[in-house]
């Protein structure tokens, strides 16, 4: 029965992955799988084993039981479990079952309490703060002010 459900599912994900209409089926990295290398995807990465590489896709899923040494660049990025590299997203979400350890860049960024980040997170493009310009407030002391003008 085990074996005709598993057929039935890559039947039925391969003619999805055929339709355009349709859900794209995603790539998984099971819980008993450990892979190193790259891998570079134009869709949905889902990954509950163990990668030691770097990975370029649409979407990462890093599950609760995953865990990425490496860079990520992903347009979406949702973790759950451990990451220990640097990640470039455009979404960023750290759950609060996640590990973060090295820097990442994003453009928004979700993090639930709980969440263990060991590094720093920068938004993409964001100027550093002492160029963000003049400031709107300028303090003056005018006593300085003042004992300039009785001298002249």
């Amino acid at each position: 029965m085990k074996k005709f459900k598993r057929l039935l599912y890559l039947k039925l994900a391969r003619r999805l992955s055929r339709s355009t209409t349709g859900a794209p089926v995603p790539s998984i990295i099971s819980e008993n799988t450990r892979l190193k290398g790259d891998i570079i995807s134009d869709g949905i990465v889902h990954i509950d084993g163990q990668v030691e590489g770097d990975i370029s896709c649409d979407e990462l899923i890093i599950g609760i039981k995953g865990a990425v040494v490496g860079s990520v660049n992903a347009n979406n990025l949702q973790l759950y479990g451990m990451l220990n590299g640097k990640a470039v997203a455009d979404n960023l979400f750290i759950a609060k079952s996640a590990k973060l350890i090295g820097d990442a860049s994003h453009n928004t960024i979700a993090i639930e309490p709980g969440a263990y980040v060991d590094g720093h997170c920068m938004r993409i493009g964001a100027p550093i703060p002492a160029e963000q310009g003049k400031p709107d407030l300028m303090l003056v002391d005018k006593s300085q002010k003042n004992k300039s003008s009785s001298v002249a």
